[in-house]
């Protein structure tokens, strides 16, 4: 579940490549000071999560998990200078059905699949998101393949995690960009980095995860409800969700990619929801990120979906 918000903070980098690039860090609230309400009202029980440092520069301070020396890895951790942006517009954003490159994704997709149910299992109030991407990342490894997030473009974790807040018709989305983004549930949008708070009861904790398997990334994620959730809470969930279900059921080959925005529109029109703008779905495969970009909010974007396309849609991940 992902991006539907009234106000919510979260970390922009180019971890995802996502379409249009994120350039730059500051704070994004309101078009002028006068349009900001002196007081924001507050959405269910959930608490906002803010460090007690929140403008910390950079993650050199957080170590990395190892990886085995015979794990399959991906070109960016072999080779950290490459231009990951260069390489995700340069793929095709297809692959060959009925290959073994349609075989290799599925199983890849398979084994995400795994990974993220496992980590449902983990999700339970006390523990922090710090143990439970230790346990994806050795979840992963034991089957012979590589968290993807770890070392992309610098990510120190094995896994993301995130979640949002509820949208208001009359209040702007709200995001504060934190550069190492600390704490990762309640607020934070997108790429939150796994730490040492532990869950609490009344959270909401989306895990995003990735694997690199004989070459191919199978990617998903699942929003879990941490012990007694407030009935916004779980509206959100649940509005979310029908949000992806409704998007997926209308992909087919022939169909413009903008119609799955307006599927998602269309669900969430009169529910008082909104779809943050500044990430996208994208394309799947040898390639961790790569076109075609997937825009969730209303949109003229051209491109229609293809035979032997493989994409993301992340407007909603419960």
């Amino acid at each position: 579940m992902h991006r539907l918000t009234r106000w919510s903070f979260g970390l922009r980098s180019n971890i995802g490549l996502r379409r249009p690039p994120s350039k730059g860090l500051g704070i994004r609230k309101y078009a002028s000071l006068s349009d900001e309400p002196e007081e924001y009202e507050d959405f269910g029980q959930y608490s906002i999560i803010l460090p007690e440092e929140p403008f910390v520069f950079g993650v050199s301070h957080i170590q990395p998990l190892s990886t085995p020396d015979g794990i399959i890895k991906p070109d960016y951790v072999l080779q950290p200078h490459l231009s990951q942006h260069d390489i995700a517009n340069s793929s095709p954003g297809k692959i060959k059905l009925n290959t073994q490159e349609e075989i290799r994704l599925r199983e890849a997709a398979k084994l995400a699949k795994s990974v993220r149910e496992f980590a449902g299992s983990l999700v339970h109030v006390g523990v922090t998101t710090n143990e439970i991407d230790r346990k994806i990342h050795d979840f992963i490894i034991k089957h012979q393949a590589y968290p993807s997030p770890l070392l992309y473009s610098g990510f120190p974790k094995s896994c993301c995690t995130r979640c949002v807040g509820k949208a208001s018709p009359d209040v702007s989305v709200c995001t504060l960009l934190i550069p190492s983004a600390p704490h990762s549930i309640n607020n934070i949008i997108a790429h939150g980095i796994p730490d040492d708070r532990p869950l609490e009861d009344g959270d909401i904790v989306n895990i995003d995860v990735t694997v690199y398997l004989d070459g191919f990334h199978g990617d998903t994620s699942q929003t879990f409800l941490v012990g007694d959730v407030d009935n916004p809470g779980k509206e959100l969930v649940e509005i979310t969700n029908m949000a992806l279900q409704k998007a997926i059921s209308i992909c087919e080959p022939g169909r413009p990619f903008k119609e799955i925005a307006r599927a998602i529109q269309d669900l969430i029109g009169d529910k008082n929801y909104s779809v943050s703008p500044q990430f996208t779905g994208h394309g799947i495969g040898k390639v961790f990120h790569s076109p075609p970009w997937i825009l969730h909010h209303p949109n003229d974007e051209p491109g229609v979906m293809q035979l032997g396309h493989s994409f993301t849609i992340e407007v909603s991940r419960p």
